[in-house]
Parts: structure tokens; sequence; C-alpha cells
């Protein structure tokens, strides 16, 4: 299959000295952008324009036969929304006011240096995105649909708040900038970003890692790779993750745990796209679009210092906050339909039914652990399930879980008369969930958020 090119609408490029054009095309190809259309003759432009819509332009404003403003006004009259960028010899204050007011989104005075070149072509490049993602979402407002629902089929739901969730996401897809997802764990956070790469059109792959628990050396050999010999084991260059995504899309979970020397790392890397394996004296680069999602509030881990301010606002470009279970109950019929209907085949229990009282329990409880909690509940159920039918009882236990009955609410922490050691607060977790399930291991898994085979080595080191 063909690779996409980058950006997906052409960069144009007029001047009328062949140098100066072969110059600047080395550049753009050198930071990854291959979609390029030459022009040395500004009497073309006006074709050109006419055939097809460009991502920005770079106008040299001394043309022979027509002027470069003359064609910067044409420019905003057929494609106003395409960003132009001056670049010439005459370094005038007059000249650079007049193109200004006439549209132009930078000047550039030659001899242009190349970062500088970049760096006005990106922020071009990020303005022609948001001016695109705010037609878009001015539009599904108004129609107040979702065009593409088959990239959300694996949320499932009819919640309001989830189906403006939606159609932000048809709005931002496309884009290159940045998407942080946020919301308590178990809420289906990867889901929404697969949903954003499947929406983006990307020719890349989806790339996922969870970065929580990472040393700053793991961390730099997953994302970026390593060259031969960086460290003793290195006996051959292993390429990183950004470089797999490539044109695709890379997803870091649980970015509120990165550490201090990785966030600077991730940092450069989203403000360039290059990055450095360990070990490597060249740069390499990446055009994947950055998701990161995580359970943490990062506004006050950005107050208390564990987490670097300039990266979070990088990071939320975009930003998606997905609702807990309790605020989307009008969710669980469809949600306990889904699931049933799932673990039924996985326990060849396909004739199954479930009384309607089975929804008022459910929607009792909050669900601290959310929609995989709901899974894991459900599942459970099933699986210890000597019928056909589903009752309130399969659910019983969950009156005396409410964090209400325990007085254990989001601040259940500051009521402890001492704070638990890291290993005993794992051991009484292990222990509720393996409660909360029946003894269940793959259910207390699934609730946990690890695998079965990590809870199993759990306690096999008791």
């Amino acid at each position: 299959m063909e690779k996409n090119r980058s950006p997906l609408q052409p960069i144009l490029l007029i001047d009328d000295e062949p140098h100066i054009l072969n110059g600047f095309s080395v550049a753009l190809l050198t930071a990854g952008f291959d979609n390029l259309i030459r022009c040395q003759d500004g009497r073309q432009v006006g074709d050109l324009i006419a055939r097809q819509e460009m991502e920005v332009v770079l106008l040299d404003l001394m043309l022979p036969h027509v002027s470069g403003q003359e064609i910067l006004r044409r420019l905003q009259e057929e494609q106003p929304q395409v960003p132009v960028i001056i670049l010439t010899g005459v370094d005038e204050v007059t000249t650079a006011v007049q193109c200004m007011r006439g549209g132009a989104f930078d000047y550039i005075v030659k001899p242009v240096d190349g970062e500088l070149l970049l760096a006005s072509v990106r922020r071009a490049m990020d303005v022609r995105q948001l001016r695109r993602e705010n037609t878009l979402l001015a539009r599904r407002i108004l129609s107040g649909g979702v065009e593409n629902p088959d990239a959300f089929a694996a949320i499932v739901t009819r919640n309001r708040r989830m189906e403006a969730i939606f159609r932000y996401c048809e709005a931002i897809a496309e884009g290159r900038q940045p998407v942080l997802i946020t919301g308590e764990t178990g809420t289906g956070k990867e889901l929404v970003a697969r949903a954003l790469h499947e929406l983006s059109g990307r020719s890349g792959e989806l790339v996922a890692v969870n970065v929580a628990g990472l040393d700053d050396h793991v961390f730099s050999d997953a994302l970026f790779g390593h060259a031969r010999g960086a460290f003793t084991g290195a006996d051959r260059v292993r390429a990183g993750l950004a470089e797999k995504a490539g044109a695709g899309t890379l997803f870091l979970d649980e970015i509120g745990d990165l550490s201090e020397p990785s966030q600077v790392k991730l940092l450069r890397f989203l403000e360039n796209g290059e990055f450095y394996p360990l070990g490597a004296d060249a740069p390499k680069s990446s055009s994947a679009r950055v998701l990161a999602a995580t359970s943490r509030n990062l506004e006050e881990a950005v107050a208390a210092g564990s987490f670097r301010r300039d990266l979070y606002f990088r990071l939320r470009t975009h930003h998606i906050q997905v609702p807990p279970l309790r605020e989307r109950r009008d969710d669980l019929p469809l949600l306990l339909a889904h699931l049933l209907e799932e673990a039924g085949r996985e326990f060849q229990r396909e004739e199954l039914a479930c009384d309607p009282e089975v929804v008022q329990v459910l929607a009792a409880y909050d669900f601290p652990g959310n929609v995989r909690e709901l899974k894991a509940l459900v599942y459970d159920a099933v699986a210890g399930l000597s019928g056909d039918r589903i009752t309130p009882a399969a659910f019983a236990r969950l009156a005396g879980d409410q964090p209400g009955a325990e007085g254990a609410d989001g601040d259940w922490a500051g009521r402890l008369q001492r704070l638990p050691s890291l290993k005993e607060a794992s051991e009484a977790l292990v222990e509720e969930a393996l409660r909360r399930t029946g003894q269940n291991q793959r259910a207390a898994a699934m609730l946990l958020g690890i695998t079965p085979q990590a809870l199993n080595q759990r306690l096999k080191r008791r």
C-alpha cells in the first residue's frame, strides 16, 4: 500500500530561482514533509490553486510577470484558509506591514535560516489544522450527530456526553497536535485513543505503551530505540516505538507517572518530531501523532512540581475528559446486555436471561472501577451461574461495597490513622478484588487492571 504523503494537502513553493526552490525542498523533505509542489512561474499559480487546495504556501515577493503581492491577493480570495509565508530579499518594514495586512501568515527575509523556515511552516500547519478543526467542530455541533459511528463501535453507549466526545474526536482526528485523554481508571481511555487513530486516516499503525513505572533508561530505549553498542548487551540496532509508529499514532498510557528526565525527552520529541536513539550521534524523526492518557490529575501534579508545566500544556492542545460510569448510569442497561452477551460467548452460555431488577441493583452502586469493574462483575456472575438467568442475588454484595457505607470516598486516604506501606496497600487491594469477585482470579485481575498471570505471580509471592 502506498504511504500517505505529509501533509495530506501539498505545500506550494513559489520562487523563480531554481537553487532557492531546491534549498527549500531539501529542508522540508529532511523534516519529513514530502508532499510538495514547486512553481517557478507566478503565471501558473492560478491554475494550480484552481485544481488543488494547498496546506501552506511559501511565496517569493520578487517574481517576474506577476508580483508576489498580486499572488497573495489572489490566494486570499480563492483559498483564504491557507497560510501564506512570504520569503523575500526585501527587508523593508513598509513592505512587511503591507503583506501582513494583506493576509500573510509570516514574513521571512532571505537568506532564510532552515530552522526558522521549518518553525514557521510548522506553526502555519498548526494554524491551518486548528481552522479545519474549528470548522468541523461547528458542523458537528450544528448537525448534532456522529458521522462515523463505526469508529466508536467498541464503546458501548448512548449517553449524550459520550456522543459529544465522539463529535469532538471526529473534529480533531485528522490533526497533528497531541491529545490528552483523562479520566478515572476503567473508563475506556484507550478505546477513545483507538477511535481517534481509526478516524485519523493515518497510514501507520497505532503503537501503545504503558509508561508507568519505566525508569528513564527503559523509557528512552522503548520509545526511541538504541544504536549498536549503546550499552552492555546492545549487540544490534533496535528501533524504538516512535520509529515503529512512523506515520501512525503513538499512544502513551499513564503519562502522569513519567519520570522528570523522561518528561524532558518527550517534550523535545513533541516540539519537532526528532529524537536520539540511545548511543546515537544523529537524530531521527517521526511524524507519529502522540496521544497520551492518565487517570491522575495533571494540574495538581504540575502544582506539586512532579509534572512539567510546559509538557502539560503541550500535551493538552486537545483535551478529552472521559466521564466515570456513575455519571452515565443511563448506559447501564446497554452495557449489561453487551457484557452478558460477551461473557456468554466466552463461557458457552449463550441462552442467558437477566431479571430487570439487576439494573436497579447496579444503578445503586458507584463503580469506582468503572466499566472495567462492571465487566469483571458480569463475567464473574456468568462464570458462577448454575442456571440460565442472572438475578439481583448475583450482585447483592455490591450493597456492602458502597464507598459511602464505609466512609471511603475520594479522600479516603486522608482519613486513615496510619498510612499503609505500598506492600500492605497492594496486598489489601488484591484481597479486596478477590473478595468482590468471589475469589475468581481472572475477574479480580480485570478489576485491578493487571493480567491474570501478574495476579497469579503476586499470590505466589505471599
